[in-house]
């Protein structure tokens, strides 16, 4: 009799209690995520997905002691799966990608209050139900083991099969990941986007892949020493200088929230000679990168002049070469280069980045005084009037500077001090956008005020001030959604929403008294601008990313964006979503982009052959 037992209580032990269990934490997150985040899955039972997590239940329970054990183990897990991806999505746009791993400690510091206080009980309380639930018996583990080493073979060894029996299943869209996560769900989502990743592990390019690309996008031969040389030379200035001075401020979530039509202001959130000043250059507009977050993105295309496609944060993952960026190119002409936020220097790995670009000094968090906080971002004017300290007997002694300053106040929560008292009301906006609404009246104030001592102090410098990104105002776009500026979900923008969702105000002074109307101008064009303005003599590789004659490509993950000169704007969404008559224009610049891609890994993380790239008549091709 006890044998007849024997095999019902295993199958209950082994797999319906696991089954239970994550079926309950399953429908019970899910639940959570759409109220707390409004993400919901397509399917009320998505079929394979709780398959998967009902397979890794099973594994799992050969290496806890009990249903108890198996419960905790799985929860830390599961709340990362589930409110995890839901609250990227409402926040920044997608879902966790692999990518995300190496930004972890990054996103990790963005948190505060409850959600910092969660993620570090999800890390917690998985080192503890690991620490208090495994149980060494050999054949339970040996099997669980097995169970879970299965998939994460073919998953290393062929992961290129994976993606493509999984894309062949559940369909795939390479430019809505959210579309692609509500689709799959979570577990399903994370196997089929790592599967890809891993598939798309790619070595530097060759030597013949870069001269190729590199005929294709500039016939002429790109100088060595633009990159660590002493032969560039900038044009003198009138007063006989070596070179103009090169002032880059980037403002931290900075936009423009007048744009959110229906909602009554009490007075225009931005100060009033601020908005003289921008309408003057036609409300120019910079198209950054990424949404809501992700700063170091936007930095990188500014300061170094390539394109980031892929969700990914590049200083923390490509990376890896020193770099003939902007800093390094006007360093090789003689110019001091500068780069102050007053963040920790760890943050998104700039202590390591900056110098790769060509920084000679990096002033960071323990470099500033901080004596206008605002929680823990340092106000605008402080830093302004620190960095103008530190300016000043560089731009006594001569030499020519670059100074790049990366403001920290406006970043999220958008918290003021009580020397910044709210200023801006409307009986139409959430607690959050009014908030935000006060930040951007104060940083348009006192970046005015800086702009004029600047100015005053170096009257023929090269001034550029830019938004990182837009600022989030709500899970799902919520402020843009209800002002229809763009679409709750992704997979719902219109072509010019692509566009939106990443405009911010530019403003760029060429030593003269007003700013120069450029249109919508993509922020990897940024340091060729720049190098041309000063009539640099070296060819740099920001030659290699000018675009095709009257066409603005504005890539994001996923897809890219062409605008034309008469302000047609096309998004390229991939064959099966782009119109015929775009196919050949999506075409061409996907192909484009594609050469640049190549550049790119050369330069960040590859040999750099593109720094000696040979004449047509050169033996090496």
């Amino acid at each position: 009799m006890p044998m007849l037992h024997q095999p019902r209580a295993f199958l209950l032990d082994r797999l319906l209690w696991p089954a239970i269990i994550v079926a309950t934490q399953y429908f019970a997150l899910q639940a959570l995520a759409v109220h707390l985040f409004g993400v919901e899955l397509d399917r009320a039972v998505p079929a394979v997905d709780l398959g998967l997590h009902i397979l890794l239940a099973v594994a799992l329970r050969g290496l806890v002691r009990s249903q108890l054990a198996l419960a905790l183990l799985l929860l830390p897990l599961m709340l990362l799966m589930h409110l995890g991806n839901a609250f990227k999505i409402a926040v920044l746009g997608a879902p966790i990608l692999p990518d995300d791993l190496a930004a972890l400690p990054a996103l990790l510091r963005i948190l505060d209050g409850g959600w910092l206080w969660l993620a570090v009980a999800l890390g917690l309380g998985t080192l503890a139900a690991l620490a208090f639930t495994l149980r060494f018996e050999r054949r339970p583990m040996a099997g669980a083991l097995a169970l879970l080493a299965l998939p994460a073979l073919l998953l290393v060894l062929a992961p290129g099969h994976v993606a493509s029996l999984m894309d062949g299943y559940f369909g795939h869209s390479v430019w809505n990941q959210p579309g692609n996560y509500r689709e799959r769900g979570p577990l399903a989502y994370w196997l089929q986007e790592g599967a890809r990743h891993l598939a798309r592990q790619e070595g530097p390019p060759d030597a013949e892949t870069v001269y190729a690309a590199h005929r294709l996008l500039a016939p002429d031969p790109l100088l060595p020493a633009s990159a660590s040389g002493g032969e560039a030379r900038a044009t003198p200035t009138a007063d006989g200088r070596p070179g103009r001075n090169v002032h880059m401020i980037v403002l931290e979530s900075f936009w423009d929230p007048s744009q959110l039509k229906g909602v009554r202001w009490s007075q225009d959130p931005f100060a009033r000679d601020f908005r003289r000043l921008w309408k003057s250059a036609g409300n120019s507009r910079a198209l950054a990168p990424v949404f809501g977050g992700y700063t170091a993105n936007s930095e990188f295309e500014a300061l170094c002049g390539l394109p980031v496609v892929h969700d990914e944060v590049i200083f923390e993952t490509r990376l890896r070469n020193p770099v003939p960026c902007l800093p390094a190119t006007l360093r090789a002409a003689g110019y001091a280069t500068m780069a102050s936020h007053p963040n920790v220097p760890a943050f998104w790995n700039r202590h390591n980045a900056y110098p790769r670009m060509g920084f000679d000094l990096f002033l960071a968090q323990s470099d500033f005084v901080l004596d206008d906080m605002n929680d823990e971002y340092l106000g605008d004017a402080s830093l302004y009037r620190q960095v103008l300290e530190r300016l000043d007997p560089l731009l006594e002694s001569g030499v020519p500077v670059f100074n790049y300053v990366l403001t920290f106040f406006g970043h999220l929560d958008y918290p003021l001090n009580e020397n910044r008292p709210p200023v801006i009301s409307a009986p139409d906006a959430d607690e959050r956008l009014l908030a935000y609404a006060n930040t951007v009246h104060y940083k348009t104030r006192e970046l005015m005020d800086f702009l004029k001592q600047l100015r005053a102090r170096d009257p023929q410098a090269l001034i550029v001030v830019f938004g990182d990104h837009l600022p989030f105002l709500g899970p799902n776009y919520a402020a843009y959604a209800d002002a229809g500026l763009l679409a709750p979900e992704r997979g719902e923008f219109t072509d010019t929403m692509f566009v939106d969702m990443v405009a911010t105000p530019l403003l760029v002074f060429d030593g003269g008294p007003r700013p120069l109307a450029l249109g919508d101008l993509p922020l990897y064009q940024l340091p060729g601008r720049i190098v041309a303005a000063l009539g640099l003599s070296a060819e740099t590789p920001f030659a290699l990313t000018a675009t095709p004659p009257g066409l603005a490509i504005r890539p994001l993950p996923g897809l890219h964006v062409v605008r034309d000169a008469d302000g047609n704007t096309v998004a390229c969404r991939g064959d099966e979503d782009t119109a015929p008559e775009h196919a050949e224009l999506c075409q061409g610049t996907a192909a484009w982009l594609a050469q640049v891609g190549t550049i790119k890994a050369d330069l960040l993380f590859g040999h750099q052959y593109v720094l000696s790239a040979p004449r047509d008549d050169d033996p090496r091709i």
